[in-house]
């Protein structure tokens, strides 16, 4: 699930990326940024606190503790704009995708598509989910 990738890739790469959404988390003077592109807008963790507040210090990822619980809410939430999806599948995420992410280097970063979060619901769930319009 995880792609591994240079420390550009948070910044856009090319106009097939444009097709899906892509999450994109880095970190930036001690802190995790979590970026949905292609608007680089950057996801943040006051939605999925309303659901379950597993981390208000913020998202992590690369384990399965209380932070990777946190992001993957988040990220199911914002992608599929569905609270009882995101709640029903989100501990499974993390431990199947979350956990598994990682960055290289101090710049590096990791990316998630919709296309790979599809598939991880797919898994878990009976049909597909839908991205958001957002």
């Amino acid at each position: 699930m995880s792609g591994i990738t240079d420390s550009h890739s948070h910044v856009q790469r090319g106009a097939s990326d444009n097709v899906d959404i892509v999450y994109v988390g880095y970190r930036r003077r001690g802190r995790t940024i979590v970026e949905k592109q292609p608007d680089q807008e950057q996801l943040t963790p006051d939605r999925s606190l309303e659901l379950a507040n597993h981390s208000p210090s913020g998202f992590e990822w690369g384990y399965g503790g209380s932070g990777p619980a946190q992001l993957a809410l988040a990220l199911l939430l914002d992608y599929t704009d569905d609270e009882e999806v995101a709640l029903a599948e989100y501990m499974t995420f993390k431990t199947e995708v979350v956990s598994q992410l990682g960055c290289t280097g101090a710049d590096g970063c990791w990316r998630l598509t919709g296309r790979e979060i599809d598939v991880a619901l797919r898994e878990t769930v009976d049909e597909p989910v839908a991205p958001s319009v957002n």
